[in-house]
């Protein structure tokens, strides 16, 4: 590939070009905000980890992403309907997310494998490729690559970047669905991916320099809302909406409308696209409802065991069209017993599942200071002059506690034993952990409830709604010593 001769160390560290972009739009939010100065993120984090509702915290995190549109307006509005571009002419409102300095010292600091957590693609002349050698991501090939044309996507910063780690787990909560992101950097006059469209919703935020958009409608009905990502496209039509994003800017276009960006010749690109609501639909639902509910129907109603008619193969299928009266009748008995399954449908049990799949996903929280000093991982015991010493610390009936996270944890049963799946302990790499949960004896379920719909209010271990009080310090013990409650004072040695 040709050489750009572009030091991306010099694009970082130069000031981000101004320019007037154009502006095409057809059903299509557009938002001009003028120069809105905003909230810098890490003060922004900061001001937020004194919000003690972790729900609140995560629609402040959603308002300040979106603004300055309503929340309720956007999910109202747009979300799942049609793109919202979102142009701020100030280009550090993003600034601390992400940048190409950090996205260097991760390179040089960590394990960064090619093909797991880096691709580096390239789109030319309507052929897309990816160029991904094996093994570690050095610093010396990653910019070489660049150098050469080629774009950089980061799969996972959640997994290297503490501030997309902590701003996703946050975002995840306002979602109810896994938050995930990757990040893309494009030298100037390049395009890394082929035109395609996504199985999530996606919000595009740009940190450094421009990029070019341009977004189309679905082509069909069967692309609205598609349940996987598609192929590389060539025929799409005309765009919906063209724009010029530059630092400081939003995109959000949801799932299944096609897109494709590409850089101008005077500037790099650098944005990370944060993503939600993958495999999080009616349907996603419904294929864990109906199969329980079709084994529940079989075990209970003699209906559904009954036969078949010993002659339906010589009526129904593909070859046997004419036979109209026949087929009227077996379809009427289908539909009855389609319209009677539902009455089997196991829904809660179905939610739950689902809810097991979300906290699996889930990043795990980033605790703030104060939640750390309350919390196991603030706890005093330590190894020192060859022994552990400060291990004393002792929950009691007067100790006020509450979850660390309004979603950290859900209560599902499997039939046969209460278990409390939780996030707690998850890796940021997605799925490096298995699934997370302890069994809940049947004197704690009344209490661990209890616990969960109390937040965030602190309450006394004394209150958990059980018959003896042993049993409410042993369930609070158990569920500190997890990282899944926190006290309201750090507790003190025994």
């Amino acid at each position: 590939m040709d050489k750009k001769h572009v030091s991306a160390f010099e694009l970082y560290q130069n000031a981000l070009l101004a320019s007037t972009p154009e502006v095409k739009t057809s059903s299509v939010k557009v938002l001009w905000c003028g120069e809105i100065s905003g909230v810098a993120l890490d003060a922004l984090l900061s001001d937020l980890a004194k919000v003690s509702n972790s729900r609140v915290r995560a629609s402040k995190l959603f308002q300040w992403l979106i603004h300055p549109i309503p929340s309720k307006s956007f999910f109202r509005d747009a979300w799942e309907k049609k793109p919202v571009l979102i142009k701020r002419q100030n280009p550090d409102y993003y600034t601390g997310l992400f940048s190409t300095a950090e996205f260097d010292r991760i390179l040089r600091r960590d394990d960064v494998q090619y093909g797991v957590n880096l691709d580096v693609t390239s789109y030319r002349n309507g052929k897309r490729e990816t160029h991904n050698p094996p093994g570690r991501a050095l610093p010396f090939t990653v910019w070489d690559f660049y150098e050469s044309g080629c774009s950089l996507r980061m799969l996972n910063p959640q997994a290297f970047s503490s501030t997309v780690w902590n701003v996703l787990s946050i975002l995840q909560e306002h979602f109810g669905s896994m938050a995930g992101a990757n990040m893309y950097l494009t030298p100037p006059g390049t395009q890394g991916f082929a035109p395609h469209y996504d199985d999530i919703e996606a919000f595009v935020v740009q940190l450094e320099g421009k990029k070019h958009w341009r977004v189309y409608n679905p082509r069909s009905e069967n692309e609205v809302l598609p349940v996987v990502s598609s192929r590389n496209h060539s025929e799409i039509g005309k765009p919906i909406l063209e724009a010029v994003l530059e630092a400081g800017d939003l995109l959000y276009f949801p799932r299944g409308f096609i897109h494709q960006g590409d850089c101008l010749s005077d500037a790099h690109s650098l944005h990370i696209t944060v993503s939600s609501y993958q495999r999080n639909s009616w349907g996603n639902l419904l294929a864990k409802v109906v199969p329980a509910a079709l084994e529940m129907a079989m075990e209970e109603d003699v209906d559904f065991r009954g036969g078949l008619p010993v002659d339906y193969l010589t009526y129904m299928g593909v070859q046997n069209s004419d036979k109209v009266l026949q087929m009227a009748q077996f379809l009427s008995r289908i539909e009855g017993l389609m319209k009677k399954l539902s009455t089997f449908a196991p829904v809660d049990a179905a939610v739950d599942q689902k809810a097991r799949g979300y906290l699996h996903d889930c990043l795990p929280p980033m605790l703030t200071a104060e939640e750390r000093a309350s919390s196991v991982q603030g706890a005093p015991s330590r190894w020192e002059n060859g022994e552990p010493v400060d291990m004393g610390v002792a929950i009691r009936g007067q100790i006020r506690v509450r979850l660390v996270r309004s979603g950290i944890a859900r209560l599902c049963s499997d039939g046969e034993a209460v278990w409390l799946y939780y996030t707690a302990d998850n890796s940021r790499v997605y799925h490096k952990e298995e699934p997370k949960s302890v069994e809940i004896k049947a004197e704690h379920t009344d209490a661990m409830e209890f616990l969960i719909h109390a937040y965030p209010k602190f309450v006394t271990v004394g209150s958990l709604p059980c018959k003896l009080a042993e049993d409410k310090v042993s369930l609070a013990e158990l569920l500190f010593k997890r990282g899944l409650i926190h006290t309201a004072e750090p507790l003190q040695q025994s």
